[in-house]
């Protein structure tokens, strides 16, 4: 819950709308992968912090013409969803434009970051989803918010058809990228549909997978709602920290090496077991990025894995060496079988994936602190994942380029198991 304080400080909102500078799209027709409708309903939502002076001198105006050149280079996010004959969507390239919220904060940028609750980011973020209205929903809002004394923040929501976390960081670093000038020489594209042959006629076809979770159908409102409410919580893991855990994780198996990662997911997983009575979840899944199928320019769903990990029994009869090497060499990627349970249905089936199992993403790489603006970078980033199952969401993030190489870990899980997984989290392995 926002503190009123917090909920209070923000005022001044003013809305409008922003395009690419010259006619981009041309009306033309992108059409979505399996991969992209299967993870439409989730979104993603970025908050970059800048300390003064990165922004001084730029009003309004000038920040709106730096964003008519980027968009001329990325104009698929400028389009709309249109549904073809079949039901199936496609976003029309029409260059309608990303929302762009301007406010203003009676605290200051040192003040609001010192403060504890992480749910104040979400007041510098559009928590908007896509619908009812999909024709008229902008696929990217951006919000600028000015700080008291100096200090600005860019929040960015991300419609997960588009693109990962990955392919959204890409996005608005390039616009940083045209703000300094450096233009790039294709403008960016979306990852096209991968040539699978799947048996249509097969008389019994195979059950969902395990790593999506069939909601709806939710029509034109691509939202759901939880049975529990969720909370979210973050903490910082200094590198001695990760150290102790790596070491505590292998326990006398000095040849074997879990990595950081892995490690972060036992700590949560055989804690978070303990708060549900030591029996599961039996069952997780890992996201992360995939190297062998991301390109430079190309924004897509299918270049991260989606990992399925199974114990087959109770999470409290493994160790955590166990587990790691589980999560290490037993991930199922289940790309193939989302998009085969996607293709196979007439009806187009609405999908959860981030939390229809306790779900870690690895973005302990994404280059969030490689955007530049004016010389300056961002002195933090807050990311989280809106509209997830219930079984919650594990975010391993990075640390701001230039400080000791940690982790911030940022959980989301239904409110009434938070405060015991903190207590477990500080009694098992010292992580407060």
């Amino acid at each position: 819950m926002v503190s009123s304080k917090v909920q209070n400080s923000i005022y001044d909102i003013k809305i409008s709308t922003v395009s690419s500078g010259s006619i981009a799209g041309h009306n033309a027709v992108q059409e979505l992968t399996a991969m992209d409708l299967a993870m439409k309903l989730h979104y993603l939502r970025f908050v970059y912090y800048f300390k003064a002076p990165t922004f001084d001198g730029l009003n309004i105006l000038k920040i709106k013409e730096t964003m008519f050149n980027w968009l001329n280079h990325a104009y698929i996010s400028c389009g709309r969803l249109r549904r073809a004959e079949s039901g199936r969507s496609f976003i029309k390239c029409n260059d309608s434009g990303v929302r762009v919220t301007e406010a203003k904060c009676h605290l200051s940028l040192d003040e609001w970051l010192e403060s504890k609750d992480d749910s104040r980011h979400k007041l510098l973020v559009s928590n908007q989803v896509l619908g009812p209205d999909l024709a008229f929903s902008p696929l990217v809002l951006i919000q600028l918010t000015d700080f008291k004394c100096g200090g600005k923040s860019l929040g960015m929501s991300w419609s997960h058809v588009l693109g990962d976390a990955f392919s959204a960081v890409g996005f608005i670093n390039l616009w940083a990228q045209v703000m300094a000038g450096h233009y790039p020489a294709q403008p960016l594209t979306m990852g096209q549909q991968q040539n699978h042959t799947f048996d249509f006629k097969d008389p019994n076809p195979s059950p969902d997978p395990l790593s999506a979770k069939r909601v709806g159908p939710v029509g034109d409102l691509w939202s759901t709602s939880n049975h529990s409410k969720m909370e979210s919580f973050s903490f910082y893991i200094s590198p001695s920290e990760l150290t102790r855990l790596q070491a505590q994780v292998c326990g006398e198996k000095v040849d074997e090496q879990i990595p950081v990662f892995e490690c972060i997911c036992v700590v949560i997983w055989q804690c978070l077991a303990k708060v549900r009575n030591g029996s599961g979840p039996q069952v997780v899944t890992i996201c992360r990025k995939d190297l062998k199928t991301r390109h430079k320019g190309v924004i897509t769903n299918e270049s991260q894995t989606i990992g399925l990990v199974k114990t087959g029994t109770s999470v409290g009869k493994h160790t955590p060496l166990e587990l790691g090497s589980l999560l290490m060499n037993k991930a199922d990627d289940e790309r193939l079988k989302i998009e085969e349970a996607m293709e196979k249905d007439d009806t187009l089936p609405d999908f959860l994936i981030y939390g229809a199992n306790l779900t870690f993403v690895d973005l302990s790489d994404a280059s969030f602190y490689e955007m530049e603006v004016r010389g300056q970078k961002p002195v933090h980033v807050d990311c989280f994942i809106d509209n997830i199952g219930d079984e919650g969401v594990v975010l391993v993030l990075p640390t701001p380029k230039g400080c000791s190489d940690g982790r911030v870990v940022s959980v989301t899980l239904p409110e009434n198991q938070v405060s015991e997984l903190k207590l477990v989290l500080k009694q098992e392995w010292c992580i407060a």
